[in-house]
């Protein structure tokens, strides 16, 4: 069975053991799942008032963007999975002879790639996510305006998970040059995507005091 089909006390206890997956990335993917449905949320609980009929098309396109992300997000923590366990098998490869280093030293380096690959999607779905949650802000009900401010730390708090499995494994990585621009795209979309979740946060946090 799927990790995203477990119920949530499953896949928390799964989480919680020594059982290597699902682990930080996956954990990432499923919570900013979990943000841009608060938003998805918050956009259904607008459409059909009449009170927003000016902007019920807007809304309507932003929850179908929503749910695209929604399934795209789940998606990754199921190919986080994946690509953790072959590092993870990479790192108990014998090194005793000169052509078992050779060897584990290529394996690795694969292993470590890939296992940035996922991460970093995850954290550019996040980023999409933020985004559509700060459209969100300026167009749902009132009434629902909490749940994008939700949303939007959640999903920031995604960006900021995923970006740590890119680090731990980039700074293992032979190739220096991959592993920068690797870490370098993190950095950019930590720097900008969890500033305008900070500020649609602070936006919803003042309206409501």
């Amino acid at each position: 069975m799927k990790f995203v089909e477990y119920s949530c006390k499953e896949f928390v206890e799964v989480l919680a053991s020594k059982a290597p997956v699902p682990g930080g990335g996956g954990a990432s993917g499923l919570i900013g799942a979990v943000g841009i449905a608060l938003g998805n949320m918050a956009g259904n609980l607008t459409v059909g008032k009449k009170k927003y009929a000016d902007v019920e098309a807007e809304v309507i396109d932003l929850n179908e963007r929503a749910q695209k992300l929604q399934q795209e997000l789940l998606a990754l923590v199921e190919e986080d999975a994946k690509v953790f366990e072959p590092l993870s098998k990479a790192y108990g490869m014998p090194k005793e002879t000169p052509e078992q280093q050779e060897e584990k030293a290529r394996v690795m380096e694969a292993a470590l790639k890939e296992a940035c690959l996922v991460p970093l999607q995850i954290m550019r779905k996040c980023c999409e996510a933020i985004e559509i949650i700060a459209d969100y802000s300026s167009k749902v009900s009132v009434l629902a305006i909490s749940d994008v401010g939700v949303g939007a730390t959640t999903c920031k708090a995604a960006l900021l998970g995923a970006s740590l499995n890119v680090f731990i494994n980039t700074k293992s990585m032979q190739n220096k040059t991959l592993a920068e621009e690797f870490s370098k795209e993190a950095e950019d979309m930590i720097a900008k995507y969890g500033v305008l979740a900070d500020e649609v946060f602070a936006k919803v946090e003042k309206g409501l005091k």
